[in-house]
């Protein structure tokens, strides 16, 4: 037994279990508040630089004076994998023949022969000559990449036979909904860039303000900011696989990297990220197109993202497994110093995860150990002049964080999802947390022999069927800048 100052009786392995857990909050505090400090550092020189960007006008959204449906300066190649997307793949496809009335497009939807209610409808579209329903020869589930590869090789077949060889490669997904002026943006940046990333503008969603809306916080960010300062670094520029235009020769340069074959890693969970860190290491030139319409309305893909937390956290163990875990294996850490800066930006998920499990296990401990010293029953710890230094450094960051993302929100979807921004910042923690220990234990199990799993993303709407079914707008509300 142990007399403490408050008159408290306690057992010795109790007095030990509590004095345990206040050393162990002081040293998870320590953590947590150095990575904490070393992320805001790696954050503020990128918001640093946006700021010098924006005010020096090099940054300003540029606008769009006409409509920009003009023809193509060559056959543009729209690669669409899907694997049951009835619901939504037939309104992809409509939206798009539709708001892009070019002939120079060719759009390559990709389905599996074991997938009959995406090949009905498919199949119930109609004959525009310019839709190409590719049947693909094996069994789905495979990878996207693999569903791309035999999409572009239907695309090969179809230049032998008509002679006419694509200017371009775009890839889109079955539940994306493309802007009218998209198509002849791609093609016009294209002759001076050997990829062409439009940004992605997550919906929100009134069934589902929490898990899809850190969504619409997290692209309207990193899409207004962080793309743009490392298209002025010059650093490669990952493809976020939708919205994003390949030049031919890029592809061709890609093949003979690879020593021919196909020009997606059909091993990869997130081939698009790779290919567009392999146009600028074999070259090439990247480029990042932000441009609002004549509305305001940003020139972007609209989709909808998962909804459900399970979903989300299917969706980010996949981004977080092929990027950070797959892209050190696969493109280890070579390039400029802006390019290794940029890698270390773009894996640092598992790291994040990590300090924040760390952080948020602490808003247990901390009641606890407040109340043993409140009780008597430990002798609080030393103060830490080094800890409350990194916790103020800390602390300002974070509101700061939570500044720019209203800000962003804001600026994009109005005010209302402005303020529930700054709520759903701790959503998109806890989804990170979860994800970064599903994607540890998935790279763990393919070290140990096991096969890459495809945890693919299952779309229930579309956006433009959603406008119809609500009678909204098919186009954005205006935003600024």
């Amino acid at each position: 037994m142990r007399q403490t100052g408050a008159g408290l009786l306690l057992t010795s392995p109790t007095f030990g279990v509590l004095q345990a857990l206040a050393v162990v909050e002081h040293e998870l505090l320590l953590f947590a508040a150095f990575w904490f400090a070393v992320g805001a550092v790696d954050e503020m020189l990128v918001d640093g630089m946006w700021l010098w960007l924006r005010f020096s006008g090099w940054a300003r959204t540029a606008r769009l004076q006409a409509d920009r449906t003009e023809e193509l300066a060559g056959i543009a190649a729209v690669l669409v994998p899907a694997w049951r997307e009835s619901a939504v793949i037939g309104a992809m496809v409509r939206h798009c023949l539709e708001s892009w009335p070019q002939g120079g497009l060719r759009l390559y939807v990709g389905v599996y022969r074991n997938d009959e209610q995406t090949l009905a409808v498919l199949t119930a579209l109609g004959c525009d000559p310019r839709l190409r329903v590719v049947l693909h020869d094996r069994d789905g589930p495979t990878t996207k990449a693999d569903c791309l590869n035999r999409l572009y090789r239907a695309m090969c077949d179809d230049e032998r036979r008509t002679g006419e060889r694509a200017r371009c490669l775009i890839l889109h997904d079955a539940e994306d909904m493309v802007h009218p002026a998209a198509l002849s943006l791609m093609d016009e940046a294209i002759g001076r860039a050997d990829l062409v990333q439009l940004p992605v503008r997550a919906e929100p969603q009134g069934l589902s303000p929490w898990i899809a809306g850190h969504y619409c916080d997290e692209f309207a960010e990193a899409h207004a900011k962080d793309m743009v300062v490392r298209n002025w670094l010059g650093a490669g520029l990952p493809s976020a696989g939708v919205g994003c235009a390949f030049s031919r020769r890029a592809i061709d340069r890609i093949l003979a990297r690879r020593g021919g074959g196909d020009p997606f890693a059909a091993e990869c969970l997130t081939e698009d990220y790779e290919a567009g860190l392999l146009v600028s290491e074999t070259g090439g030139k990247a480029l990042f197109l932000r441009v609002r319409d004549r509305q305001g309305a940003l020139v972007a893909t609209r989709e909808f993202f998962p909804a459900t937390l399970a979903s989300s956290v299917r969706q980010k163990t996949r981004w977080l497994h092929g990027i950070a875990f797959q892209g050190w294996d696969r493109l280890g850490w070579s390039g400029k110093p802006c390019d290794l800066w940029m890698r270390v930006r773009d894996r640092r998920g598992p790291m994040v995860a990590l300090v924040l499990t760390a952080a948020y296990s602490l808003v247990a401990l901390w009641p606890v150990v407040r109340i043993a010293e409140a009780a008597g029953a430990i002798a609080p710890l030393p103060a830490d002049p080094v800890v409350a230094k990194l916790l103020a450094i800390n602390l300002l960051s974070f509101l700061w964080r939570l500044l720019l993302r209203f800000c962003f929100t804001t600026r994009e979807f109005g005010w209302v999802e402005g303020l529930r921004s700054i709520f759903r910042f701790p959503v998109g923690n806890v989804i990170a947390i979860m994800a970064g220990r599903r994607a540890l234990v998935a790279y763990l199990r393919v070290l140990l022999g096991g096969k890459v799993r495809w945890e693919h993303t299952i779309h229930l709407a579309h956006p433009a069927a959603l406008c119809r079914l609500t009678g909204r707008a098919s186009q954005p509300a205006t935003a600024r800048g």
